[in-house]
C-alpha cells in the first residue's frame, strides 16, 4: 500500500500543495519553518484523525481560513482509492471515500496506515504516562478500526461521569448537601464495558508487542536489552477477557466511589493506567541514558511497523513509513542501523533539514521544500 498522490487546501502553512508520490523512499528536504513536517503530518492525519505534533485541529487550518481540506489517493495492488477529510474545526469534520459523502471521518481509518518516528518519540520513554497510553491506543485502532468508536465511547463516559462527580463534590464542599447518585451506577457500567473493551486490546497488543521490541532493540543496540513491557493496571485484579475485566472495573469503581465523590474525578480505568518500560532489570524512565532512550523509542515504532506489516497481510498491505527530522537527532550509528532497517518499506516518507541527514541508502525520490513551495529536486 502507497500513497500516490496528495492534496492539500488551507493545511497548515500552504494555501494550495498538489504532489504525486511513488512507492519506495521519497525524501522532503529544507530549512525548518518551511513547511516539510506539515506534508507528512498530513498523511498521518489520514491514518490516526489526529496530528502528532498538536492536540486540536485548530492549528492544523491555515490563519486566515475556516477549514483544511487533505486529499489523497491511495494504491493497494490493483485497487485505489480516494480520500478526502475536510476539517472543520468547532464543527463536525467531513470525510469523502471515492467522491461519497456517505461517511464518517472515522470510516476512513485502516484506509491509510502509517508508523511515525519523530523527535517527539523520545517522550515514549521519558515523557508521562499519558504518552504511553496514546501509543497504545493509537496502535490499537491501528490493528482494529473499530476501536476508534469504543475509545470514543469510553471518552464520552468519562467525561459524563467526572462532571456528575464533579458537581457532587462541590455540592458537598459548598453547604454539605448531598446529591442523588443513583444514576452513578448506570455510568459504572457504561464506563466498565467500554473499558474493559479497551483494556483487552492493551493487553493483548502487549503481548504481542513484546517479543517484537526486544527483537528490534537487539537491531538498533546490539547487548543493550532485554527490553520488557509491563502494563500496570489501575483496577487492581486479574482477568483478561472483556467478561473478567469488566468485573473487575465495576469492583474497583465501587471501592473507590467514596473517594472520587470527595475529589470529583474517576479514579480507576484505562485512562489512569501505565505502561512500564524497563530495560534489564530498571525502568527505563529515570535509568535509561539519552542513547538508551532513544533505542528504546525506536525499537517501540520498529516493532510497530513490523506488527502491523506481519498482521495486514493482502488486505491492508504495508504501513507507511514517516519519518520526520529524526536523522538529525540520532548519533552516526543509530542513524545508519535505523536507515538500513526502515529502507526496504513500501513507502517511505523522510523530512531533513539538509541532504546530508538522509542517510545513503535512503536513496529515492527528492523534493525541495522552500517558504510552502514544493518542488521535485
Amino acid at each position: 500500500m502507497h500513497v500516490s498522490h496528495l492534496s492539500l487546501a488551507d493545511f497548515r502553512s500552504y494555501a494550495r500543495a498538489d504532489l504525486a508520490l511513488d512507492p519506495g523512499v521519497t525524501a522532503f528536504v529544507g530549512p525548518n519553518g518551511q513547511g516539510k513536517t506539515n506534508l507528512v503530518e498530513a498523511v498521518g492525519y489520514l491514518a490516526t484523525l489526529s496530528s502528532h505534533r498538536v492536540s486540536s485541529d485548530q492549528p492544523l487550518v491555515r490563519a486566515g481560513a475556516e477549514r483544511a481540506v487533505i486529499r489523497a489517493a491511495v494504491e493497494h495492488g490493483e485497487r485505489r482509492r480516494t480520500i478526502e477529510l475536510e476539517l472543520n474545526p468547532g464543527k463536525a469534520n467531513r470525510a469523502r471515500i471515492n467522491r461519497s459523502s456517505q461517511v464518517k471521518p472515522r470510516d476512513v481509518l485502516g484506509i491509510v496506515r502509517t508508523v511515525l518516528f519523530a523527535p517527539e518519540d523520545l517522550a515514549l520513554v521519558k515523557g508521562d504516562p499519558g504518552e504511553r497510553r496514546r501509543f497504545l491506543d493509537e496502535l490499537v485502532t491501528a490493528r482494529s478500526p473499530r476501536m476508534a468508536g469504543v475509545r470514543s465511547d469510553y471518552d464520552r463516559v468519562l467525561k459524563q461521569r467526572n462532571t456528575l462527580l464533579k458537581t457532587a463534590a462541590l455540592a458537598r464542599r459548598h453547604g454539605g448537601r448531598t446529591m442523588d447518585l443513583s444514576t452513578l451506577d448506570v455510568w459504572d457500567q457504561h464506563l466498565a464495558r467500554a473499558g474493559a473493551e479497551l483494556l483487552a486490546q492493551r493487553l493483548d497488543l502487549i503481548a504481542t508487542l513484546q517479543p517484537l521490541t526486544d527483537k528490534a532493540y537487539e537491531r538498533l543496540a546490539p547487548g543493550g536489552g532485554p527490553v520488557h513491557l509491563e502494563y500496570k493496571p489501575s483496577a487492581a485484579g486479574g482477568g483478561t477477557t472483556r467478561e473478567e475485566l469488566y468485573g473487575v472495573l465495576l469492583e474497583a469503581l465501587a471501592e473507590v466511589r467514596k473517594q472520587e465523590i470527595e475529589r470529583g474525578v474517576t479514579l480507576v480505568g484505562p485512562h489512569r493506567d501505565e505502561l512500564l518500560l524497563r530495560l534489564g532489570d530498571l525502568p527505563a524512565k529515570g535509568y535509561a541514558s539519552h542513547g538508551e532512550s532513544w533505542s528504546l523509542a525506536l525499537a517501540l515504532r520498529l516493532a510497530s511497523y513490523d506488527l502491523l506489516r506481519s498482521e495486514g497481510g493482502e488486505a491492508t498491505g504495508e504501513p507507511v513509513l514517516v519519518l520526520d527530522d529524526v536523522f538529525a537527532e540520532l548519533d552516526t550509528r543509530r542513524r545508519e542501523r535505523l536507515a538500513e532497517l526502515v529502507a526496504p518499506g513500501e513507502q517511505v516518507l523522510v523530512t531533513a533539514a539538509v541532504d546530508e541527514d538522509v542517510p545513503p541508502v535512503l536513496a529515492g525520490a527528492r523534493f525541495r521544500v522552500t517558504r510552502g513551495e514544493v518542488t521535485p529536486a
